[in-house]
């Protein structure tokens, strides 16, 4: 009877499998009604923008229900445990500051690289053309100055109820901060937040669960719209993250490393390419941590007492990988909705994703949210993500050899300025390679 079920779970198909092949699956669907099916009532208003669009923008609502209470609770916690910076020390706000800042970079590149290939163009998004066009009316040209000034919210309230999350964002790391700094005085409001949290990634479970219906009812709208022109864009989309998240590790990451510890970079990557495989092959940073920290110590010499530390930060909040996709994301959604986006409208979306990486960590299809988040910060619709979920899975593995190879950097820098870093462990591991 045990081995029965054992064979039955084996079985059972993953929601990423389910979701790439609900992306198939309603782009063939779509492509036949382009093809073969004449225009006319039952395609258009039943099929098309009746039941495609209603289940479709049924899922995209729930998604949308989820951002801010999910965003906020998962932003206090984050915050929360991250804890007082007095008791972090110089390492722990070193390593916070250097995630921070790499994920900026991060989406810096993404953006640049989305904008060079242009993954949405040659998408035309035909039937989302009135509310592109709604969009571009409504957005008015904001000075940086205003912009800055408007990520500090003048009233909590009405920053949930408009989903104005830069300020939603702020408001929910100095709560955090906050109920960090006085401890056990506020644990009922600790806990609160802690236990709204996990109500919130079970709700996300619930929702994400609905997510291949969904996918396929939008996809298959988009391709009975569009007809075989949405397939080169997504090529390029795909080529795009990818080429991002290569600049990201090799460019990046090694040359701040060779930088600020004049380590040959070369070898850490082929010192520390192991970990990258096991987390490209799992999807999953927490569990590359004890392979990090273990080849950190043995070969890169590397003290445990940072690395014990910064890895597991790092995989509590350096998102890097998944704020390339959301900047690529950005560029591809402007770009199929044709919608222009200017200088500021970039720096929000720089600010929006590298902020909200505090606390995503651990959180279902967190890309996923937190790039509706993206979007509506800078009033994109948020439809061109069903187009981003059936690939992401292929993409998501590579996300996470990006984040944790930049968790290893970081870990490795702090060590280097914190004079915890065995040099000769280093270059004894570059002899063993060079015999």
């Amino acid at each position: 009877m045990n081995k029965t079920e054992a064979k039955k779970e084996k079985k059972k198909i993953g929601l990423t499998t389910k979701i790439f092949i609900a992306l198939i699956s309603g782009a063939v669907f779509g492509v036949l009604l382009h093809e073969l099916v004449p225009a006319g009532t039952v395609r258009d208003e039943v099929i098309i923008n009746g039941i495609l669009y209603v289940v479709g923008q049924g899922f995209i609502r729930l998604m949308k229900m989820l951002v801010v209470p999910l965003v906020f609770c998962s932003l206090v916690c984050g915050s929360m445990s991250i804890g007082d910076t007095k008791k972090l020390g110089g390492i722990g706000v070193k390593a916070l500051v250097f995630y921070l800042c790499t994920t900026a970079l991060a989406i810096t590149v993404a953006l640049s690289v989305a904008n060079v290939i242009n993954p949405g163009r040659g998408l035309d998004m035909a039937a989302a053309e009135q509310n592109a066009e709604s969009v571009a009316s409504t957005t008015q040209s904001v000075s940086v100055q205003e912009t800055l000034l408007n990520i500090i919210p003048t009233n909590i309230f009405e920053a949930l109820t408009n989903g104005t999350m830069l300020q939603v964002i702020v408001f929910a790391l100095i709560v955090g901060i906050i109920l960090a700094k006085l401890g056990d005085r506020v644990e009922t409001v600790k806990n609160f937040f802690g236990q709204f949290n996990d109500v919130m990634m079970e709700m996300t479970m619930m929702v994400m669960a609905l997510a291949p219906a969904g996918v396929f009812c939008l996809i298959a709208k988009t391709f009975a719209e569009t007809g075989f022109d949405a397939f080169l864009p997504m090529v390029k989309y795909m080529l795009a993250v990818m080429l991002a998240l290569l600049i990201q590790c090799f460019v990046v990451y090694l040359g701040l490393l060779k930088i600020f510890t004049g380590l040959n970079p070369f070898i850490f990557i082929k010192n520390f390419f192991p970990v990258m495989a096991f987390a490209f092959s799992t999807a999953t940073s927490n569990a590359t941590i004890p392979m990090s920290i273990d080849t950190l110590a043995e070969k890169m010499g590397v003290s445990k007492r940072v690395s014990s530390f910064t890895i597991p930060l790092g995989a509590t909040i350096n998102m890097d990988g998944t704020a390339i996709m959301q900047g690529v994301a950005v560029v591809f959604a402007a770009q199929a909705f044709g919608i222009q986006l200017d200088f500021v409208d970039y720096l929000t979306v720089i600010g929006t994703a590298t902020l909200a990486s505090v606390g995503t960590a651990g959180i279902p299809s967190v890309g996923l949210v937190t790039l509706t988040m993206v979007f509506n910060s800078v009033g994109l619709p948020v439809e061109a993500i069903a187009l981003i979920m059936g690939i992401d899975r292929i993409l998501d593995m590579s996300r996470t050899a990006v984040n944790i190879t930049g968790d290893a950097v970081c870990t490795t820098i702090v060590a280097a300025q914190n004079g915890a870093l065995n040099r000769e462990i280093f270059e004894n591991s570059r002899k063993k390679k060079t015999q």
